[in-house]
This record gives structure tokens, sequence and C-alpha cells, in this order.
């Protein structure tokens, strides 16, 4: 009996769970600076390591940016991004170039949102997460952590 209540309570929190990704214990000072200097910096689980890796090969013209670090300092991201990268067979085809609002996961944790918010001047686009989730900083994406902006009519 207590092993049936504990797997029901360990059900129920899961899904809490599943919308946390922290950056890594060994997430590396050059990530955070490189990749965070315009944007968030992403939890590596959001893309697979194919990915990252075509993201990386690609930052001479990062949608529309170069955004190339020093050959040393993307070593160590790409080896970072790869080491932590999530399962591709969940998330689903990123595309080309890979953006993590393209995946499976991304769209189906997002299909409730109506199209005109990604267009809101203070959202700006499906890749500002802290627009509306408030503790994206600090990889917890979970739907109790939201807070849409009220559109303008």
């Amino acid at each position: 009996m207590k092993s049936l209540l504990l797997l029901t309570l360990l059900g129920l929190a899961l899904p809490a769970w599943a919308d946390r990704l922290p950056l890594p214990s060994d997430t590396p000072a050059s990530f955070k600076s490189e990749c965070g200097s315009c944007h968030l910096a992403y939890p590596p689980a959001l893309l697979s390591a194919a990915d990252w890796r075509r993201t990386m090969n690609s930052l001479g013209e990062h949608f529309g940016t170069e955004a190339e670090p020093a050959p040393a300092q993307k070593k160590e991201i790409a080896a970072f991004l790869e080491r932590h990268a999530g399962q591709g067979g969940k998330l689903g085809n990123a595309g080309e170039p890979p953006r993590i609002s393209k995946t499976a996961r991304f769209v189906r944790k997002h299909d409730e949102i109506p199209a005109r918010f990604w267009h809101d001047p203070r959202i700006k686009s499906a890749a500002n997460c802290e627009a509306c989730h408030t503790h994206a900083a600090d990889g917890r994406f979970s739907e109790h952590d939201i807070a849409i902006p009220e559109l303008r009519e």
C-alpha cells in the first residue's frame, strides 16, 4: 500500500520536474557570457546534440548576427552543449537552422498560445522565453511560473 501511494505521489510530481532544466553544474563561464550576451543562455536539453552541432557550426551567421566566439571558447561551449543535449527523439526536428521553437516538444507545450502573441512587441518572438516564463533564467519552465502579458488590442 505504501509503495502504491509513493508511486502515485511521484507520478504527480514528475510533470513539474519535467519542466525544470537548470544549467548543469559544469556550465562553463564562456557559455553564459557568449550565449547569454544576446539572449537567454538556453538549457542544453532543449536541443539534440546534432542540432547543437549545426548551431555551433553556423555562428558566423547566427540568426542575422555574427556570433563566432574565440576558438577555445567555441570548443568548450560545443562540448558542453553536446554533453548535456536533449534526446532528439523526444524533442523532434528543430528545422534548419535549428530552432528550439520548431521542435515538437516546444510546439506541443505552446499549442494554446495564439500566433499573435509572438508578434507582440513585448514578446517579440517564440524564442524570448523570459517574456512569459518568469524563471526561465533558472531553467524553470513550469506552467505554474508563467505570466503571459495581456495583449493590447
